[in-house]
């Protein structure tokens, strides 16, 4: 199938700026090629910023330039940066070279051919290989598992605290500020489980009973946040007193001196990683920075500054134990985690988005 074919049956940029997913220009790069001029020496990829910036420089940007020579730029750019990266795909026009997905947003993109293969045909290298083969897919390699959950200010809810989505839902019986993801993406799990449904039966989410969900909380709701940096400069700041987020961004918190408790009963759960954006002149480059950003020791350093889980088991060789107790790998969180399903993302953010934002303007 060609690319033009492959366009007429995808995402239309009427439906991108519907989802609120519109994007700005951007480029990208490809790895192991050797080349001569500095410029084709330097790759870009996008990451969320916030603590992700000292945590990757130190963990993987730095090292790798010192290792090879190739110089990586990391650029902040939004949480879900899909129509960005088909805005750069569709005009060839890369501003990035690679970037951090979440599983969904790397769903979609894949569903619509816009990520470039991670793997030569010689496959995967050997410390891509030492990354479950759960936390890896053929157009996206685990850096991170990463956990969306309550946390909430332990001076003003300390002592009659949401233990769970249904506490959190119950703003007469635990009062206090609270705070949701403008977003479908998890938000839609959090008011299902908050309205009763059991963790297995989530999927595929029923969005009537969702959105009634939403319904009744939505007055209650002191700000509807859009990026991870905010949740914790709300809990740091006290302006609300639970809010629905990641669990690093929760952490910076903490690490920070408030007075902040996070809540791993029916955390949702997924992974990030690394992908190559389809077309892009230096995919060999980003290739080469993938498998060296897959090293467990190199995984462990980000976990210093970013409180998320490494996706190779031997970083946790080289983890400060104290500091493991805080990551979503942590065997004792696990169990008590629900993982989200990508699968059926990928199939229907488009009309989660649509619906989502609707009821917003209601």
């Amino acid at each position: 199938m060609t690319r033009s074919q492959k366009k007429g049956q995808g995402i239309s940029r009427r439906q991108i700026l519907k989802a609120g997913l519109a994007g700005v220009t951007a480029s990208l790069a490809f790895p192991f090629v050797k080349t001569g001029s500095a410029d084709e020496r330097k790759i870009v990829v996008r990451d969320p910023g916030g603590p992700y910036t000292k945590a990757f420089e130190k963990a993987f940007y730095e090292p790798f330039y010192k290792e090879t020579g190739i110089k990586v730029i990391g650029v902040q750019a939004q949480h879900d940066p899909t129509g960005m990266i088909k805005a750069m795909v569709d005009n060839a026009n890369y501003t990035w070279d690679g970037s951090l997905l979440s599983k969904p947003a790397h769903q979609i993109l894949v569903n619509h051919n816009y990520l470039e293969p991670i793997h030569s045909k010689s496959g995967p290298g050997p410390n891509v290989r030492k990354i479950p083969e759960n936390m890896r897919t053929g157009y996206l390699i685990g850096n991170d598992v990463y956990a969306t959950l309550i946390a909430y200010r332990e001076d003003t809810m300390g002592k009659n605290p949401p233990l769970n989505w249904r506490d959190f839902w119950d703003v007469k019986g635990k009062k206090g500020a609270r705070a949701l993801r403008k977003h479908p993406f998890d938000t839609l799990e959090e008011a299902l489980l908050a309205d009763g449904v059991a963790p297995q039966n989530l999927y595929p989410l029923d969005f009537e009973r969702a959105f009634k969900s939403l319904d009744k909380i939505k007055a209650q709701v002191k700000v509807w946040w859009t990026g991870g940096a905010q949740t914790s400069q709300l809990l740091k700041t006290g302006e609300i007193d639970c809010v629905s987020t990641y669990n690093a961004r929760a952490q910076v918190a903490v690490d920070d001196g408030a007075p902040v408790k996070l809540v791993w009963d029916q955390a949702l759960y997924s992974y990030e990683g690394w992908a190559i954006l389809k077309g892009t002149p230096k995919a060999n480059l980003v290739r080469e920075f993938i498998e060296f950003a897959a090293q467990g020791k190199q995984q462990a350093l980000f976990t210093t500054d970013l409180a998320y889980g490494p996706t190779n088991p031997e970083a946790f060789k080289f983890v400060d134990k104290h500091r493991a107790e805080v990551l979503p790998t942590n065997p004792k969180y696990l169990p008590k985690m629900i993982p989200i399903n990508t699968e059926y993302w990928g199939k229907h953010e488009i009309a989660a988005n649509d619906r989502f934002n609707t009821w917003l303007l209601s």
